[in-house]
């Protein structure tokens, strides 16, 4: 029979092995994590994988070790899954608005409507006269960032979203500054900002 601890323990890890866990949507489990964090470091890292905690964005998830020098690798866990162009763009534009509504210094939570995600994406989109392909292409990026856990839809308010901060973790400066030279290429302004 466990002890109280040891089922703590193990339903924090069962929960960090389904998904994000935010500390707002999930205090007993935040709770747990601090209190047992050795522990459950020590299980994950068995098996190849870190517990990355963002304590002052209130996120925990799983990331998979890189493999050291001399080291065989281990299977990974989760499975990479390929994106597609819309959703891919869709989560680096919403990196960005994320970026510029910190160095706002707007305080809360940055909430996007489904009008403001469509005139983002559509700049980027290529250029088509069917407005019915083009909207499906925008909601599919929405709903695949839902999905993923990067969108939450705000209860009773179906157009409204609000974007995620564990979006930090999966695209970052690099993905940034790399998104802007390309764009830069490609438009043909490199050197311009």
């Amino acid at each position: 029979m466990r002890t109280p601890e040891e089922h703590a323990t193990a339903a924090t890890i069962i929960t960090l092995m389904q998904g994000v866990v935010y500390r707002q949507a999930n205090e007993a489990t935040w709770t747990n994590l601090d209190r047992f964090e050795a522990q459950i470091r020590d299980h994950f890292s068995l098996i190849g994988v870190d517990v990355v905690i963002d304590q002052l964005e209130g996120y925990a998830y799983l990331r998979t070790n890189p493999v050291q020098e001399g080291e065989e690798a281990l299977p990974p866990l989760v499975r990479k899954r390929a994106l597609t162009y819309g959703a891919s763009l869709l989560l680096v534009l919403l990196r960005k608005r994320l970026l510029e509504f910190d160095a706002s210094g707007e305080e809360g939570k940055l909430v996007v409507n489904r009008e403001k995600l469509s005139e983002m994406m559509r700049v980027f989109l290529p250029d088509s006269t069917n407005e019915v392909r083009s909207a499906r292409q925008v909601d599919s990026a929405i709903s695949k960032a839902t999905e993923l856990g990067f969108l939450r839809p705000l209860r009773g308010q179906g157009n409204l979203w609000e974007v995620q901060r564990i979006l930090k973790a999966y695209v970052d400066a690099e993905v940034l500054g790399d998104l802007d030279h390309k764009l830069a290429t490609y438009t043909g302004k490199e050197g311009d900002d």
